[in-house]
């Protein structure tokens, strides 16, 4: 008997933040945890690698792990998951973009797999997907280190997933598989994303059909 050829699976990838919402949600998410004063003040304390992120020559994963570890450190994870858990009902459900939801939906119903790649947080992005996107089959996100007791470290684990670091990570997830594969963005957070993309979508200032204008045969 011959051996048949690997099943071709079409996989669409889509970043979160301006992609599926309308505006990034991580800042939001921290100051609902921290509140407003104390995100300022975390953020000050590194005023030469914030000024040089505003005048984009600085390093933003380095300036998203030092906010992030001190504003997470020491707290419970349950505290920051059930904070997630509101967030994602509450305010990321009135930044979700129709369009694009839209076309996650059609990506849904025509039996394709759904991953989420983000540099966002899972306490908020893992509610989201279940309860506001009807779920994924897989998250790939920034993920904050929690001790044996359950508290969180403040340490991102494998550093921010954003750029290069995205793309590395879905391919992992793919993992040699045959796929087809979709990927939505909006910023250069996403260019190594989208360049290994089949089908690659900016969203940018455009706002996106529901079923794409060629379709894929499942």
């Amino acid at each position: 008997m011959e051996d048949r050829a690997p099943q071709t699976v079409i996989v669409a990838a889509f970043d979160v933040d301006g992609t599926l919402t309308t505006r990034d949600c991580v800042v939001p998410f921290l100051i609902r945890v921290a509140g407003l004063r104390r995100v300022a003040t975390s953020a000050l304390r590194s005023p030469v690698l914030l000024v040089r992120v505003a005048v984009g020559r600085g390093d933003r994963d380095r300036l998203k792990q030092a906010v992030v570890g001190r504003l997470m450190r020491g707290r419970t994870a349950d505290a920051v998951e059930e904070a997630g858990r509101a967030f994602a009902r509450e305010a990321v459900s009135r930044w979700i973009r129709p369009d694009t939801l839209a076309r996650l939906r059609w990506h849904r119903e025509s039996g394709h797999e759904i991953v989420l790649v983000s540099a966002s947080l899972r306490q908020y992005l893992e509610p989201l997907a279940s309860e506001v996107l009807g779920g994924v089959h897989a998250l790939i996100c920034t993920e904050v280190e929690s001790s044996d007791g359950g508290v969180l470290t403040g340490h991102l684990v494998g550093g921010n997933c954003r750029g290069s670091e995205k793309s590395r990570r879905l391919a992992s997830w793919i993992d040699g598989r045959s796929v087809t594969l979709y990927a939505y963005g909006d910023s250069s957070g996403d260019r190594e994303m989208l360049a290994m993309a089949d089908h690659p979508v900016r969203v940018r200032g455009v706002s996106i059909a529901t079923v794409p204008d060629h379709r894929v045969h499942t």
